[in-house]
């Protein structure tokens, strides 16, 4: 069972999933960034045994939380494939035909380098930045613009909690700031990066089925 975290922006409602995911309620829109397709079937090709179920296993992922959120919109704020084309690519196309009435909105990120045929081929709308009413996606945080609330991924961001006796760990977080959020790499298959929250800021890290305010 996971546990779900309602979370307002700007007067919308958002539920955080441990999932590393986020849910947009007013646009029945589920948003993600850095699923990075491929990238297991990358590493095999340069030697490195990555098993293939990481893949298998973050596709699952993403087809369970469209179910249980019943979405209709698919927001991806880059990086949904890693490098060139491989195997694993050719299995999501097969996977899109059985999600054809799903909208998929890619907003470019550095590593979706593929050809614009292959974004065809799997009916994604891709752009280098979106905007819904108040709220812009972009793949970088840095490239946010004046007025609009932003919702960005790229730096896989991470929160370092520490204990008593100076044990620590760091944990995958979505990162609320007050005109943007980082949200966490969707794929179990990346690293993180520790974010340091200034004052007024909201950290919430992801404990396997859990979300976790820290302070």
């Amino acid at each position: 069972m996971q546990y779900l975290h309602p979370y307002q922006v700007r007067g919308n409602r958002f539920c955080l999933s441990p999932e590393r995911c986020l849910f947009w309620e007013e646009e029945k829109a589920l948003i993600i960034a850095d699923m990075h397709l491929g990238k297991t079937g990358h590493f095999r090709r340069s030697g490195i045994p990555v098993p293939q179920h990481i893949y298998r296993a973050d596709l699952q992922r993403l087809v369970t939380q469209l179910y249980y959120f019943r979405a209709e919109r698919l927001i991806i704020v880059g990086d949904l494939t890693h490098s060139s084309a491989n195997r694993e690519l050719d299995l999501f196309l097969r996977w899109r035909k059985d999600f054809s009435a799903l909208r998929i909105d890619l907003v470019k990120g550095n590593h979706d380098i593929l050809a614009e045929d292959w974004y065809r081929q799997a009916e994604i709308v891709m752009c280098n930045n979106l905007e819904i009413g108040e709220f812009a996606f972009c793949h970088d945080s840095e490239n946010r613009k004046k007025g609009h609330y932003h919702f960005s991924g790229h730096v896989h961001p991470g929160v370092t909690l520490k204990g008593k006796a100076q044990q620590s760990m760091r944990l995958p977080c979505f990162y609320f700031a007050k005109d943007f959020c980082i949200l966490p790499a969707f794929s179990h298959f990346t690293g993180t990066y520790s974010v340091q929250p200034a004052k007024g800021e909201t950290v919430f890290a992801i404990l396997r089925n859990r979300i976790m305010q820290v302070a």
